[in-house]
């Protein structure tokens, strides 16, 4: 032992041996009884399923590669991709004048959102299907004069038409949203620093605020892309050419109602399955540089000799 000038002993001492780190692991007899009971309910569920003669499997299987399904399957992905970007890039517009200075483009922002935001986007869809009951035609021309070109609303607007300004016009509302939280969620210091070295309000945003909000903006921005992927099934009643208007024009025929609905539920998992893969791959190429803790990460700085003990 080793004292002080003083004589007093000193207050901490380095002890001679680490002692091993132990970590006591608790008990998951809870988990494993809820997981023991889950499994015996799903299976049964299953074994019900499977051996019931009403769902007719060989009848959904037999229209999985219908051609009219497919058709429908491919008007699906269509819109939903279309819709998606044309949203995305009108809400980043909106996104872009609710954090202006100028409050006439903050007041249209705000009273575009909270319009397309608090009606249903079914009520949306049927209100464009049915734009010919309030403008009969649709043109355009020089005003006061009689120059100018015009064509038959029903015409213009067909099932799928109106599916792209509905889905796109509701979906730039809620994108707008998420693109301001992105965009919040950047440090200010970034923005004052590229005004500090002569970037204007615009190049700021595209070069120095947009690409790190990509981080903050990915994982919503796909969320929202799977949900319209399913929310697409709306277009049926408005006879836009879905995969479920598809399976509802076969099962109309054949009245074989649960199959064919079995047969559109089997592709949308496909597609929201390849999409969900997409995501995470997605998220992983724009989260690299930024770490996030987990247990391996804690356990990093630990001994090699206290891991085992640990384990």
């Amino acid at each position: 032992m080793t004292t002080t000038p003083t004589g007093a002993t000193p207050l901490t001492q380095e002890p001679s041996s680490r002692r091993p780190l132990r970590i006591i692991r608790k008990k998951k007899t809870g988990q494993v009884i809820l997981a023991v009971a889950m499994t015996v309910l799903v299976a049964a569920l299953v074994l019900n399923l499977a051996g019931n003669p009403n769902m007719q499997w060989s009848t959904m299987w037999e229209h999985v590669w219908d051609p009219q399904v497919l058709k429908g399957l491919w008007t699906t992905v269509v819109l939903t991709v279309i819709c998606m970007i044309t949203g995305t890039l009108l809400g980043v517009l909106l996104a872009t004048m609710a954090l202006s200075n100028n409050k006439v483009l903050r007041v249209i922002s705000v009273g575009y959102v909270w319009i397309f935001r608090g009606t249903p986007l079914l009520v949306q869809l049927i209100i464009w299907y049915n734009l010919a009951a309030i403008f009969p035609t649709l043109g355009i021309g020089i005003p006061f004069t009689s120059l100018g070109i015009s064509i038959d609303t029903n015409t213009a607007i067909t099932g799928f038409v109106a599916a792209l300004l509905g889905f796109t016009l509701n979906e730039a509302a809620y994108m707008s949203e998420i693109v301001r939280a992105s965009i919040g969620a950047v440090d200010t210091g970034q923005a004052e620093a590229a005004k500090s070295i002569g970037m204007g309000s615009g190049m700021t945003m595209r070069r120095i605020v947009l690409p790190q909000a990509m981080r903050v903006l990915v994982p919503p921005t796909a969320n929202q892309a799977i949900s319209m992927l399913k929310a697409t099934s709306l277009v049926a009643f408005i006879a836009g050419g879905d995969l479920l208007t598809a399976v509802q024009d076969i099962y109309s025929v054949n009245f074989a109602v649960i199959p064919l609905l079995l047969t559109a539920c089997f592709w949308y998992l496909v597609v929201v399955s390849i999409a969900s893969i997409g995501q995470h791959f997605l998220e992983r190429k724009v989260g690299k540089g930024f770490t996030t803790f987990t247990a391996e990460s804690a356990l990093a700085g630990i001994p090699a000799t206290e891991k085992g003990e640990a384990k």
